[in-house]
């Protein structure tokens, strides 16, 4: 092999695998977000405002974007930034995360880690089971999207679902015009090549949503 073409080698780009993509992620964040909730809605969340909780908590900036946002600097040392591929066509990525919440709340309930409840809507929270998995989580993802989910919810919370809702759409019309290169905790878990499994390595072998790679 050449000179040159060890150094192209070397210099090659993986391809960048996305999180949220994974079955087992969506599961664990699942698990950390109802263990948050529990402090706020101890009912539990209907789906609607569940699935905007879910979004929000691991796109915190959408919401805490301007400069002098209270929360935006615990962000940021949370490991959040918002010039990071992952913040591109969020009401594209809204949608489609949107459309995997029921699927993923039906293996955490066939697991035992969350019960649902009637009052109107269908409440989910977590079982005792569910909140002791969200102990056994160590990560450091784990703590910082904790934080995020604590500042999402603590805020979002009086919110009504119709103010909750159109207050989403407004954060997911953001400018694709922006420099988007930066990185997040999203990120340095792929370029370091930590797997989901690794991060949340916890529940076995899972159900991939339909038309997903397992």
């Amino acid at each position: 092999m050449t000179r040159a073409t060890a150094d192209h080698s070397a210099t090659r780009k993986l391809p960048v695998v996305v999180p949220e993509h994974d079955t087992i992620f969506r599961l664990a964040q699942l698990v950390l977000l109802m263990d948050v909730l529990v402090e706020f809605h101890p009912d539990g969340a209907h789906l609607e405002r569940l699935g905007a909780y879910d979004f929000l908590a691991a796109n915190p900036l959408l919401m805490a974007s301007a400069e002098d946002d209270p929360d935006r600097l615990s962000l940021q040392l949370a490991g959040f930034d918002d010039r990071a591929l992952s913040y591109a066509s969020p009401a594209q990525r809204f949608a489609t995360r949107r459309e995997r919440l029921q699927h993923d709340l039906a293996l955490l309930i066939a697991y035992g880690l969350v019960a649902t409840s009637v009052r109107g809507h269908v409440l989910y929270r977590l079982t005792d089971s569910g909140r002791q998995m969200a102990r056994d989580f160590t990560a450091m993802y784990a703590r910082s999207y904790k934080t995020a989910a604590s500042v999402v919810i603590s805020r979002l919370r009086k919110f009504s679902d119709k103010r909750l809702r159109e207050s989403l759409t407004a954060w997911t019309r953001v400018s694709e015009s922006g420099s988007l290169n930066g990185i997040d905790l999203a990120d340095i878990t792929e370029s370091q090549g930590i797997a989901s499994h690794s991060a949340f390595g916890i529940m076995g072998d899972v159900p991939p949503f339909e038309g997903e790679v397992s």
